[in-house]
């Protein structure tokens, strides 16, 4: 699957969006793409994911990877699907008081090796996060992977980042817009903060 063929299923399914739109990280974009419209249609996420998967196989082997973790809330379907392509069990991390943590009876066997997996990396902050919380429960992250990554690999996640499509969307502090950008209402279609 190519660049186009992927961002096909964006647009299909609408959720490739325009406008003025304030990121996880703070940041303002004119580019939106919301995951969880794409992931709600089961063939778009096994073709998506099957492709990433198909990456990642083909670069560190059929058997490199014992655990799929991924951060909630936009990676769990991600993750999901991830660790059903490649044939392990996928598990995810959630937010508490700010900082990733394992819940729900979910363990990392020590050594175990994990490609974390993700939606979107912007700055990569919250793959670094999650990553750390994956090796200080004894967790070997091989690698990360995600669907889009806005920063087409000027994010560094402190291990290999595969992703389905890289892609350098603009991103702006909030006070140093340009002009076309600041006359738009901004808007924040994610999953934390404004709504």
């Amino acid at each position: 699957m190519n660049k186009q063929d992927a961002l096909q299923h964006f647009r299909a399914a609408g959720a490739l969006l325009e406008g003025h739109f304030i990121l996880t990280s703070g940041l303002r974009s004119p580019l939106y793409l919301q995951c969880a419209k794409v992931l709600m249609h089961p063939d778009r996420a096994a073709a998506l994911c099957g492709a990433l998967a198909k990456r990642v196989n083909d670069d560190l082997g059929a058997d490199a990877i014992d655990l799929v973790v991924s951060p909630a809330m936009g990676g769990v379907v991600v993750g999901y699907e991830m660790g059903r392509q490649l044939g392990c069990p996928a598990i995810f991390t959630e937010r508490v008081e700010g900082s990733f943590e394992l819940r729900r009876g979910f363990e990392i066997a020590p050594g175990a090796r994990i490609l974390m997996a993700e939606d979107i990396v912007t700055t990569g902050l919250s793959s670094r996060e999650c990553i750390a919380c994956i090796r200080d429960l004894g967790g070997d992250v091989v690698a990360a992977s995600c669907l889009i990554d806005r920063s087409d690999g000027k994010a560094d996640v402190g291990v290999p980042l595969f992703a389905l499509v890289g892609m350098e969307v603009p991103a702006y502090e909030a006070d140093n817009l340009p002009p076309e950008l600041a006359a738009i209402p901004a808007i924040k279609p994610g999953s934390r903060g404004l709504q």
